[in-house]
């Protein structure tokens, strides 16, 4: 019997088979298509960027608020609040918002705590009358960050050492850990007074000792401020009148104290910014120099030269950390200042006692206004403790006119105490 055509393999048979199987292909692709999840791309929200003290950085130094965008490294999905994950030194303590709290602040009283704080920034022996300033606290958002609980701080800082160094904002920061660590003087029995063992001594003519170190008995803790506005080494260039002559400020050498005592520092937080100014350097008598050599100042401007010191220190203190297994060590962000209508020798001004009246939040794309520090310390073991963003909140608890019975001159610059300090250090707590 003569097979069918449609069977055969004549030129009849192969348009027919090819377009049965086209068919066929199409059906089980759309089919499977439908009952397959599609994939979708979306873009991450700012909520869901990896916000630390590492972010992009701006070109101005200024303290004008800028908006930070972190790099877009999106994540699966946003950690939970109570994760391990968002504890202790995986927390942006920098990002966060003011709460009022009368519970637990203030955490010392100005009154009983006299002996350690400058009287030019104990508010509460001054003329001023009104405290709200003392009511908040500062919560960092997707973390616990623990009250600050004096005995606790001297059983983990048992036999340790805390180091202190920068300008006056470190001793204002170095006063409100004393204040915080003696419980507002209820410790100061404790206390003795081992400057000595630093070589701490008042130098003829300073209006203030150059540090001070105060250890207690019962832990063997020990709290020391060291001034350095630089934190580079100082060399007098005039040996025979060193103390009146002029004097080299080496932007790649190390205060001479930390390479001196580096090896007996636990805790180390340092802070420079304020001094970094042409009429500062000209009235210390201050000549910029870098490998060895002077620099002309026409060549190299003072902001960029603070940013050439802090990132040598920094790189410094890197290199001695497998030296030291056991140190920890911080560089504090600028504290900001609030002169209005002129600066502090030009009849700048900053009334107001109103808390948070532009804001009581960071958000994670405006948190550090003093990149020099941020990215100097990228790729190091030194840490940030970011503190710019949520001090710069709190215009309202400065000195300001309070500070003496005529008012000459506003401070805009130092903060009273207790106040804005204790919670920088109540941050450097959950961290030691």
């Amino acid at each position: 019997m003569k097979k069918s055509s449609r069977f055969n393999g004549g030129v009849r048979g192969h348009p027919f088979f090819l377009t049965i199987s086209v068919i066929t292909i199409t059906v089980i692709f759309v089919w499977g298509w439908d009952t397959t999840p599609k994939i979708t791309i979306q873009l991450p929200s700012k909520q869901q960027f990896h916000v630390g003290t590492t972010i992009t950085p701006h070109a101005s130094n200024d303290l004008e608020e800028q908006h930070l965008l972190p790099d877009p490294k999106p994540v699966s999905s946003p950690p939970s609040l109570d994760s391990e994950s968002n504890k202790g030194n995986n927390c942006n303590y920098a990002v966060g918002k003011w709460v009022p709290d009368n519970g637990t602040r203030p955490i010392y009283s100005g009154v009983d705590c006299k002996k350690w704080l400058s009287p030019m920034a104990n508010c509460r022996l001054m003329k001023r009358t009104d405290f709200s300033y003392e009511g908040f606290r500062w919560k960092p958002d997707n973390c616990d960050v623990p009250e600050f609980d004096n005995e606790d701080f001297l059983n983990r800082m048992k036999n340790k050492t805390i180091v202190f160094m920068g300008d006056s904002l470190g001793r204002q920061q170095y006063q409100s850990l004393m204040c915080m660590a003696t419980g507002g003087s209820r410790l100061d029995s404790d206390v003795e007074d081992v400057g000595e063992e630093y070589d701490l001594v008042k130098p003829r003519h300073a209006f203030l000792p150059g540090g001070s170190a105060y250890r207690f008995g019962r832990t063997n803790t020990t709290i020391l401020f060291y001034w350095s506005v630089s934190l580079c080494k100082l060399e007098a260039l005039n040996s025979s009148d060193p103390e009146n002559g002029y004097s080299a400020m080496h932007l790649d050498r190390p205060e001479k104290f930390l390479t001196q005592y580096l090896h007996k520092i636990d805790v180390l937080v340092l802070n420079t910014k304020h001094h970094w100014g042409q009429a500062k350097l000209d009235r210390n008598k201050w000549f910029l120099y870098l490998n060895g050599t002077p620099i002309n100042k026409k060549k190299l401007s003072v902001a960029n030269a603070r940013n050439i010191a802090v990132t040598n220190v920094i790189n410094w203190l890197n290199l001695q950390l497998p030296q030291h297994p056991g140190l920890k060590v911080f560089f504090r962000t600028l504290s900001p200042r609030h002169f209005a209508n002129g600066d502090w020798d030009t009849g700048g001004r900053c009334d107001s006692t109103i808390p948070l009246e532009s804001g009581n939040q960071v958000f994670p794309w405006n948190v550090s206004e003093d990149s020099p520090v941020v990215e100097a310390a990228k790729g190091t073991g030194v840490k940030v403790l970011d503190i710019t963003g949520f001090s710069k909140l709190r215009d309202e608890a400065h000195v300001s006119r309070f500070r003496s019975k005529i008012v000459l001159k506003y401070d805009c610059l130092h903060w009273c105490l207790p106040g804005i300090p204790d919670e920088w250090n109540k941050i450097l707590y959950a961290q030691i």
